[in-house]
């Protein structure tokens, strides 16, 4: 997801909570693998429609998710005054990825295109993505020209599935039959 107005600022987390007494956060982070929610040197928290610049300087993983520590941040009302925050970081910060991978905002908006019978056919748009544990899925949601106005989900099986992911085209072509 990108921050509104700003397609450079990613969705990498949230603020769920306060954590012990000396102002730490409960985080979940979006990123995979979570501690590299850590690595970024620059944040946006986003609360209630107002943006600030925030900077975590500790954090560790915490069981299934992370807690961290915000600067000026030093009693535990502070910190669960920050409960539902969201926190941004520059897409550019991202690590440059292997050819032939994509970060999930790289694929929301492309068109996705099957061949059927001779034919292409829209499918619709990628809206989303639904972490499953055995693969990704792409949720597809009809948009202008699409084949219907139904919801779609395929999974995201590079060579199987996805057949092309074509950045610069804003398009991605699958093997898919258009019933399913």
């Amino acid at each position: 997801m990108t921050a509104p107005g700003n397609e450079d600022m990613l969705l990498a987390g949230t603020i769920t909570g306060a954590y012990g007494i000396k102002g730490w956060v409960k985080v979940h982070a979006l990123t995979d693998p979570v501690e590299s929610f850590l690595s970024f040197g620059h944040w946006q928290l986003t609360y209630r429609g107002q943006t600030r610049d925030g900077e975590f300087v500790d954090g560790r993983r915490q069981g299934k998710g992370l807690i961290a520590k915000l600067a000026g941040i030093d009693d535990r009302d502070a910190a669960q005054a920050l409960r539902g925050t969201e926190v941004w970081v520059s897409a550019q910060e991202l690590p440059d990825l292997e050819t032939g991978e994509y970060y999930w905002h790289q694929l929301q908006g492309l068109q996705v295109w099957c061949l059927w019978q001779g034919e292409e056919l829209l499918l619709g748009e990628v809206d989303h993505l639904i972490e499953t544990g055995a693969n990704d899925v792409l949720v597809l949601r009809p948009c202008e020209d699409s084949i219907d106005a139904r919801e779609r989900l395929l999974p995201y099986l590079p060579g199987q599935v996805v057949k092309r992911v074509a950045l610069k085209d804003r398009r991605m072509d699958v093997d898919w039959h258009p019933e399913d």
